[in-house]
């Protein structure tokens, strides 16, 4: 059973609580492309750290093998820092509140246009 017995205090945690996706893409495609985004960023980590071992020419001797292994770990740190991150959700009242300011402005606008007129 709940601890929480007044109306307002539950409306007050399910505002704090609920969380809503504010990054502007329709729920499907953000399902979608976070998953590509992540995708395409483990990828992207391979490529340049294949590549960075294939551009090595040489024998095996010629090369110091932990100047090499730094080389590459500096690369896949690099890629992997500036790698996809979810932008998370926001707090339902920020999400609500968001969403009044924007309704807000666009009624300001439609009133200006018919002022005008």
């Amino acid at each position: 059973m709940s601890k929480v017995k007044s109306p307002s205090e539950k409306k007050h945690l399910s505002l704090e609580k609920d969380r809503r996706n504010i990054y502007g893409e329709s729920p499907t495609s953000s399902r979608k492309n976070i998953r590509l985004g992540k995708q395409r960023g483990h990828m992207e980590q391979r490529r340049v750290v294949s590549e960075a071992l294939r551009s090595l020419k040489g024998s095996s001797e010629q090369l110091d093998s932990d100047t090499v292994e730094s080389q590459v770990k500096s690369l896949a740190i690099g890629r992997k820092r500036s790698a996809f991150k979810k932008v998370p959700d926001a707090p339902l009242a920020v999400a609500l509140e968001r969403k009044k300011s924007f309704r807000n402005q666009t009624n300001r606008r439609i009133h200006k246009t018919l002022t005008k007129n």
